[in-house]
């Protein structure tokens, strides 16, 4: 179930064309020919791989190659299967679906061995818009969630040329280094503990150690209503193997807290992204009513879309992990906004 908060400066879509959405979505089925499987056992396969930028990206793409792009974007610790219910019922609507592995994920490699393994915000938001151009997608409607919705507010930010419109789970998750520095009250930061323990040697040993049991830990604690079961949580697993994922992750974490430094060719875009510009590009902002891991209130955030916008609010237990535990009303958004 979604509940939609409008914001009363701007009406965002036309009774219609929500009419028309919610028909084609409302027939559509989990399963087509691009995955195996039905429901939480499909795999996103086959995989393909091109060059772009520094590595050479590791994605699964269905749908007719001329449709309207969209471009799906996991967060930490999940992977593509994030969007496994999401993707077929995309391509059945018609749009041609992408669905990356991250820098540090899956069969996503690095190039160069030189290469710093650098997880800072606008280093993965470059890489999305280098796989655009190796695949020659000159706009594309995209939509995340965790890292992934961070990776898609900054590309609507920075290169809202590039961005149809947006998809994003949580809302406006821009950040800096300076905000970082700010203190928050108590409970606020016992939510973060990961992060600080990712500052610590000992942090990344225990990560590099148990990246799997840690994993399944977020997960549970960032969805404590959703019951997912062992084989959704190993299809998923597979993916933190990579060779860089660790040093990608810890990097992430200790750059945002400004224990780490990022690369000079990336400053002038992280300079941008500290003055916390606004969106404007169709914004749709989901959040679950059950979400366990660190996130804004809506309120805060609701200022930062400068476009057509609306917050819808998931009930029925739904934790971080969105586009998996409510795959249909986050393909729903998807195409509201892409369609409005």
């Amino acid at each position: 179930m979604t509940a939609s908060l409008q914001l009363p400066r701007r009406s965002f879509l036309a009774k219609a064309a929500l009419g028309l959405a919610a028909a084609q979505l409302g027939a559509m089925t989990p399963a087509f020919a691009q995955t195996t499987g039905t429901g939480s056992a499909a795999r996103l396969e086959p995989l393909k791989s091109i060059e772009a930028g520094s590595l050479r990206i590791g994605y699964y793409e269905a749908g007719p190659a001329d449709g309207a792009a969209v471009i799906l974007l996991h967060g930490w610790p999940y992977d593509i299967h994030m969007f496994a219910d999401v993707a077929p019922r995309l391509a059945a609507a018609g749009f041609r679906v992408v669905v990356p592995y991250l820098r540090g994920y899956g069969t996503t490699r690095f190039l160069s061995a030189d290469t710093p393994r650098n997880g800072q915000q606008s280093a993965v938001a470059v890489d999305i818009v280098a796989l655009m151009d190796a695949l020659k997608i000159p706009t594309a409607t995209v939509a995340g969630c965790d890292w992934g919705a961070r990776t898609a507010c900054i590309m609507a930010a920075l290169w809202p040329e590039r961005v149809k419109a947006l998809v994003s789970v949580s809302g406006y998750l821009i950040g800096s280094q300076q905000a970082g520095k700010n203190p928050l009250a108590p409970e606020a930061e016992l939510q973060w503990w990961y992060q600080y323990y990712f500052a610590t040697e000992r942090g990344r040993a225990g990560y590099e150690k148990n990246r799997h049991d840690f994993a399944r830990l977020i997960w549970q604690l960032a969805s404590p209503k959703w019951n997912f079961d062992a084989a959704t949580f190993e299809r998923s697993a597979v993916a933190f193997e990579n060779p860089d994922h660790v040093a990608i992750t810890v990097h992430n974490y200790r750059w945002r807290l400004g224990l780490a430094d990022g690369e000079a060719k990336y400053q002038a875009l992280e300079d941008r992204l500290a003055k916390a510009p606004v969106i404007g590009v169709p914004t749709i902002t989901l959040e679950g009513d059950a979400n366990g891991a660190p996130h804004p209130d809506p309120s805060a955030y609701a200022k930062k879309f400068s476009g057509r916008y609306e917050h819808r609010l998931v009930a029925g237990g739904i934790g971080h992990n969105l586009p998996q535990e409510a795959p249909q009303a986050f393909a729903k958004a998807v195409v509201d906004v892409a369609r409005g």
